[in-house]
């Protein structure tokens, strides 16, 4: 909890930590409405899923060229504009006439939020080593904490908003302004350029670590697929009537994630990190059992399960990569950071797919066996090292 408490005594590392929660509050509030937004353009969960796609296609598209950028206008500017411009392009899916459009807007928000995440993410490891300071892990709980806030209040107030598009711009008003007064404590600070030696891929970096990618693979796809798809899961299958309890699901889940991210170093040097992952994908699964019971309780019980043991697998699996052989601890966690963002954006989409072609309890599912798979290579990985 140190890395708490750094973050709240000092705006200087507070400034940055808010875009990370500024960002999940926005996606957070957003997948509120895609039930409405679904019944607007009387479009099924497929359609759905290949508008999320488009999401995901436009963030893997914005890692092309984004180290570049931030290196030519600085980590700071890079971040702060990336916030904004962020907030602002999360107006137009809320609003969209069409598939199509749906599927536009959501491709360029998806190229903003890649974007601000590496500049975000970039920016705290640059505080880090010139300050000497640690305090990313709590950075990626504040990342969570956006979810419970933006899901959470607009959970309690979605049943009395009659123009859903009223409440993004107040959302939209309120990051925009609050990061603009924040940003001058980091706005100044520029980010030294990247070792040629480490920016460079191949697939025999792949090989020591192909273990760990799989696990980040599986994971980051589950966290995105819960984010985007808890409130349908909770209406369509579970069957809860109520709106803004169906949105709690995935309150639940990122409060639970917020909480490990917390405590989850400390943990992880009485225990070690390979088994505090493969503890953390058991509860997850137990979790993904409670949640295809479709009963209201035990499903709200699972998305907070789910939540506690995938919290503390991110953070581990890039310690394990930073000290693997064969690889530079930078090409290690860049690869696995990689992998796991591919999983993140394209897991909402081959979600919907299933869905579309299953079922969403057949989505959920194969979401629960997935985990058993990293779960399997998570104990190879463990057994291996012994």
């Amino acid at each position: 909890m140190n890395s708490l408490l750094l973050i709240l005594s000092r705006k200087r590392y507070f400034a940055p930590v808010w875009v990370f929660a500024s960002i999940n509050i926005m996606v957070g509030t957003w997948v509120l409405y895609i039930p409405r937004v679904k019944e607007k353009l009387m479009i099924d969960d497929g359609d759905i899923g290949i508008a999320l796609f488009c999401y995901a296609i436009g963030g893997l598209f914005a890692v092309t060229f984004s180290s570049k950028l931030i290196d030519a206008i600085g980590v700071g500017k890079a971040t702060l504009y990336g916030i904004v411009v962020f907030a602002v392009l999360f107006l137009f899916p809320i609003i969209a006439p069409s598939l199509v459009l749906l599927c536009v807007s959501l491709f360029l928000a998806g190229m903003s939020s890649a974007f601000t995440d590496i500049a975000m993410n970039a920016l705290v490891s640059e505080l880090e080593k010139g300050d000497d300071v640690h305090f990313m892990s709590a950075a990626h709980a504040f990342f969570s904490l956006g979810g419970v806030l933006g899901a959470g209040i607009g959970s309690l107030v979605i049943g009395s908003v009659t123009v859903p598009f009223i409440h993004i711009v107040v959302v939209t008003l309120v990051l925009i302004v609050t990061n603009l007064l924040l940003s001058k404590n980091f706005i100044a600070i520029a980010n030294k350029p990247i070792e040629k030696e480490h920016t460079g891929f191949s697939l025999k970096l792949l090989k020591p670590i192909f273990a760990l990618t799989i696990i980040s693979f599986i994971v980051m796809g589950s966290e995105g697929s819960l984010e985007q798809w808890s409130k349908l899961y909770l209406e369509d299958v579970v069957g809860v009537s109520l709106e803004w309890l169906a949105g709690f699901g995935f309150v639940i889940f990122s409060a639970a994630m917020t909480l490990g991210r917390f405590f989850g170093d400390e943990i992880s040097s009485r225990i070690g990190s390979y088994r505090i992952i493969i503890y953390g994908l058991l509860i997850a699964i137990a979790g993904y059992i409670a949640i295809l019971s479709r009963s209201q309780g035990l499903s709200l019980v699972g998305f907070g399960l789910v939540g506690i043991g995938f919290s503390v697998i991110i953070p581990e699996l890039f310690r394990v990569a930073g000290k693997a052989k064969g690889v530079t601890s930078s090409q290690g966690i860049s690869i696995v950071a990689g992998m796991g963002f591919v999983g993140f954006m394209a897991g909402p989409a081959i979600m919907g797919s299933l869905a579309d072609a299953f079922s969403l309890w057949a989505s959920y599912l194969a979401l629960g066996i997935s985990s058993g798979v990293a779960l399997i290579a998570a104990i190879l990985l463990f057994l291996k090292r012994r």
